[in-house]
C-alpha cells in the first residue's frame, strides 16, 4: 500500500458544495485533500476539471482522485481519457468497494445532483477503505491497461 495520502478533488460548478464537504470529510479521516476547484458558482466545463484531477493522479502526485459534476458521468468520461486512470461513477457504497476491489480504480466520480451529502460521504469512505484484490482481477486490469496502448 502506498503511503501517499493525497487525494485530488475537482468538480464543475454544480458540485462545489458537495466537493467541499467531501474535502473536509477526507481530511477528518487522515487524508490530504488537494482541492483544485473551482470556487465560483459560474458555469464551467467539467472536462477540464476531470482532466486536471486525473493528471494529478496519473503523475503520482495524488494517490486517488474524487471528481464530481451534476451526474458524475461527464467528468468521469473526461478523466478516463487520461492514460493510467480507471474511474467509475458511484451512487452507492457497493460500487465504490467493487471498483477498488476488482478494478483497482484510482478515481471515482459522484453526481452531485443525484447523490445526497450523507450518502456521498459513505461512498467516499467505502472507496478509501477498500484495497485491490489482485489475482484474476489483476489480469483483467492489465487487459484494460493494454487497451490504452
Amino acid at each position: 500500500m502506498s503511503d501517499n495520502k493525497r487525494i485530488a478533488l475537482s468538480s464543475d460548478h454544480a458540485a462545489i458544495e458537495l466537493r467541499q464537504a467531501i474535502a473536509a470529510h477526507i481530511t477528518s479521516l487522515g487524508w490530504e485533500a488537494v482541492d483544485i476547484g473551482p470556487t465560483s458558482p459560474e458555469s464551467t466545463h467539467y472536462p477540464k476539471h476531470g482532466e486536471a484531477a486525473a493528471n494529478l493522479v496519473a503523475s503520482g502526485d495524488c494517490r486517488y482522485g474524487i471528481i464530481l459534476c451534476g451526474t458524475g458521468q461527464g467528468i468521469m468520461m473526461a478523466a478516463n481519457k487520461v492514460k493510467g486512470i480507471r474511474c467509475g461513477v458511484c451512487a452507492e457504497e457497493f460500487s465504490a468497494r467493487m471498483i477498488r476491489q476488482h478494478n483497482d480504480a484510482n478515481m471515482m466520480s459522484i453526481g452531485a445532483r443525484v447523490t445526497g451529502e450523507g450518502l456521498a460521504l459513505s461512498i467516499v469512505e467505502a472507496f478509501l477503505a477498500t484495497e485491490f484484490e489482485g489475482g484474476r482481477h489483476g489480469t483483467r486490469v492489465d487487459m484494460i491497461t493494454e487497451i490504452e496502448g
